[in-house]
């Protein structure tokens, strides 16, 4: 009877909890919406006039304390996790978690969406959004402008969406390719991503959306994330990992900024007061708020509040009732402390609550024909020809016989699966890119997903042209979906414990061996092949690229990737696209990378400043990329000094040489050789983009601005110019024996 009753008790229990998660999940999958904007009828005026600051201190003052904690963390936990995980995991969609709602107070929400390249949390009505090639593929364009464009498109489909804050853009620093989240970010030079940042967090901000530029700071090791401490000495700091932060803080004036996970010195990220006190908002003067990485982004509420995090996101954890009572009880953080925090935050996100908005974001913006004319644009400037024996553009002829060959060749296939991810309606693949691009001729195109090496073979022998489309997936490389508890113990043993997570640091540059042997073995039997090579990062091709006549690097190229990729072979499109990273000829030249370790040191060099200074081979530099059309760099002159001696201005005269109109990317740097302290041999400094019709000439202006010549003093604790001969370089790449030079005595 003991057994029936207990039995009975415990079939009960389990039916009755399965009903209530039943009930819980299904009403966090419906979950209610609530409006971003504040309501106009409980304000006698235009809301968009009133003084926000004010009112964000009146605010605070008729606060409670518990009232004053909500505006501190996302949602709680018993609201947030299953709503968060039921989507995910039924719905494969992010909800909208709502973030310092207030009702008593009249105080609407805001509402966090991913978006590095398209919008991440959607509508309940809405199921797909324009999807862009990832942020390496556009930094691969060198242009600005279309950055610009794309997060003005972006954030006009995350308002659509009900969502008013992105999570983007990524400035992290590419210090070696393996990184997993490489396809997220602007490349290796901190000049091109804080150029890239500006521009992505002025597309945002256009349409008050609040930009959170991540991952602050020194995030470059994905697997690890969560547990590894970061060593860096503080000209590296100061000169290599900060740089583009300061610019984007400065410039771009981002409402927001996201913590990282990993630690620096020894401190959490988000509770690094020395990163977000003293640099952030004291030095560069940042006044909008800092919120964490989502889960695990702080491990200690009080030290984080005084190393000054403002908001921890998703949920409630650290930034509890109970951590901050007993922190002020026990004189550990101060009343002020809380005030300061939220304060700032009101200030910011209320500017955005109290907007004028000169546009209807509704539904009909997401997928309009103009913002998926600019996915196909951006892609068609963001591939690179890195290859070419005179065999690209194909020649269009009839009766062609035409073979798109590879595992990746027709598949949908736009990036990782983790936070950037984003759903478009379709996507073109390389080979429905061929397909539509010969839909009314008479050639016939073939798909061969090379499942049998010898049947691609016999296949290759008899077609015209061969498109081989190789590289990788989400599986490969991405945001590293594993537990924490795995994370931390791979960490610790500085090795792969257990499965692989899905994504992730790559472990090898070279390709996998199915697509290194199809190259090699159909290069043997047809040279008419152009291998096209879809990823993130840089890879290692000294294998194969020998063996073919023509390579492309086509990135995740977006929702219209394919339409793109078939106008470059066949020449409607002249590649303009150029390297925002350096391909070294040995793998081993890169600086130290190990995706399972607790601790490592990223040094003052990387990319090709390390290259360059150590004389290491280059397989393709820094900012090189082919073009159907050949230009031609000469008098290359220093102009004048303008605005009180603080602007260089620069000229060169740049001519398209060939028959065939198209866009180049002059690159402008400075060189140190002549320093007396050890500095990069070059730098970054300025680059354009300009087109030019066959047989035209421009004159092409560099401006630099004094304080970038300027080197980290750790004795002073400031900024120093020398008083040196600077070279000054101009060209088309980084390769320093096709650069033109001048040199100038410049004095502060």
């Amino acid at each position: 009877m003991i057994i029936k009753r207990v039995l009975k008790y415990l079939l009960f229990s389990i039916i009755s909890l399965l009903i209530i998660s039943s009930i819980v999940v299904y009403l966090n999958l419906d979950y209610k919406m609530y409006p971003l904007k504040a309501d106009q009828k409980l304000y006698p005026k235009d809301i968009w006039q009133m003084n926000t600051d004010s009112l964000a201190e009146e605010l605070l003052s008729r606060m409670t304390l518990e009232e004053k904690i909500d505006q501190m963390y996302g949602e709680k936990m018993y609201k947030s996790i299953p709503k968060f995980f039921g989507n995910f995991i039924f719905k494969q969609r992010f909800p909208h978690i709502y973030v310092g709602r207030n009702e008593r107070l009249n105080i609407p929400p805001w509402v966090l969406s991913d978006g590095p390249r398209g919008a991440r949390v959607l509508d309940k009505n809405i199921d797909a959004v324009t999807t862009f090639p990832v942020a390496m593929a556009r930094a691969a364009s060198w242009n600005t402008n279309l950055e610009y464009e794309v997060h003005d498109v972006i954030s006009k489909e995350m308002r659509a969406n009900k969502t008013n804050y992105a999570a983007t853009p990524c400035i992290n620093l590419l210090r070696h390719p393996g990184w997993g989240r490489a396809q997220e970010t602007y490349g290796e030079d901190p000049w091109l991503l804080g150029e890239f940042g500006v521009a992505a967090v002025k597309g945002i901000e256009k349409n008050n959306v609040m930009a959170c530029p991540k991952h602050f700071a020194l995030n470059s090791i994905e697997n690890s994330r969560w547990v590894i401490d970061v060593s860096v000495d503080e000209r590296t700091l100061r000169e290599v990992y900060l740089p583009h932060f300061k610019k984007v803080i400065e410039e771009g004036k981002p409402a927001s900024i996201m913590s990282a996970y990993n630690k620096v010195r020894g401190k959490y990220s988000g509770s690094n007061e020395e990163l977000l006190t003293n640099i952030l908002k004291n030095e560069w003067g940042f006044n909008g708020f800092i919120s964490t990485d989502w889960m695990y982004g702080i491990y200690d509420g009080v030290e984080a509040i005084n190393a000054g995090l403002n908001v921890e996101m998703p949920w409630q954890d650290e930034y509890s009732y109970k951590t901050i009572r007993n922190g002020l009880e026990e004189d550990k953080i101060t009343l002020e402390n809380i005030d300061e925090l939220v304060l700032s935050t009101l200030k910011t996100r209320l500017k955005y609550a109290f907007s004028y908005d000169s546009i209807d974001y509704n539904h009909e913006l997401i997928l309009n024909k103009s913002h998926v004319n600019l996915a196909r644009e951006v892609a068609e400037e963001s591939m690179v020809l890195i290859k070419n024996e005179n065999i690209l553009p194909f020649e269009l002829k009839e009766n062609l016989k035409i073979g798109v060959i590879g595992r990746l060749a027709d598949t949908e296939n736009t990036g990782d699966l983790g936070s950037s991810n984003s759903n478009p309606p379709y996507v073109v693949t390389p080979f429905l890119g061929i397909k539509n691009y010969h839909i009314n001729n008479n050639n016939k195109i073939y798909f061969d997903r090379a499942d049998d090496i010898n049947k691609s073979i016999e296949l290759a022998k008899d077609l015209d042209h061969i498109i081989l489309v190789v590289g990788y997936d989400y599986s490969d490389e991405g945001e590293y979906i594993m537990s924490r508890g795995q994370m931390l113990k791979s960490a610790e043993a500085k090795k792969l414990i257990g499965t692989k997570g899905v994504g992730g640091d790559r472990l090898t540059l070279k390709l996998r061996d199915e697509d290194e042997i199809l190259i090699n073995e159909i290069s043997k039997v047809n040279d008419n092949i152009v291998v096209v090579y879809v990823g993130g990062s840089a890879i290692d091709m000294s294998s194969w690229e020998g063996n073919v006549p023509s390579i492309i690097f086509s990135w995740y190229s977006g929702m219209e990737g394919g339409n793109a990729l078939a106008k470059i072979i066949y020449g409607d499109v002249n590649p303009s696209g150029k390297l925002p990273f350096t391909i070294a000829k040995n793998s081993s030249d890169y600086p130290y990378f190990n995706p399972y370790t607790d601790t490592i040191t990223y040094g003052y060099y990387h990319g090709y400043s390390l290259f360059e200074k150590f004389n290491k081979d280059i397989a393709y530099p820094f900012g090189y990329g082919l073009s159907y059309s050949n230009f031609k760099y000469e008098n290359f002159n220093f102009i004048n000094v303008a605005n009180e001696d603080s602007i260089l201005i620069f000229s060169v005269d740049l001519t398209n040489i060939s028959d065939v109109g198209g866009k180049e990317i002059s690159q402008f740097y400075v060189g140190f050789e002549n320093s007396e302290i050890d500095r990069p041999l070059k730098l970054l400094r300025d680059f354009k983009k300009v087109y030019l019709k066959p047989g035209e000439k421009k004159s092409i202006k560099f401006k630099v601005n004094k304080n970038d010549l300027s080197y980290y003093n750790i004795e002073k604790k400031k900024w120093i110019n020398e008083k040196i001969k600077y070279n000054f370089y101009v060209g088309g790449s980084s390769e320093q024996d096709k650069l033109l030079k001048i040199s100038e005595f410049i004095y502060q």
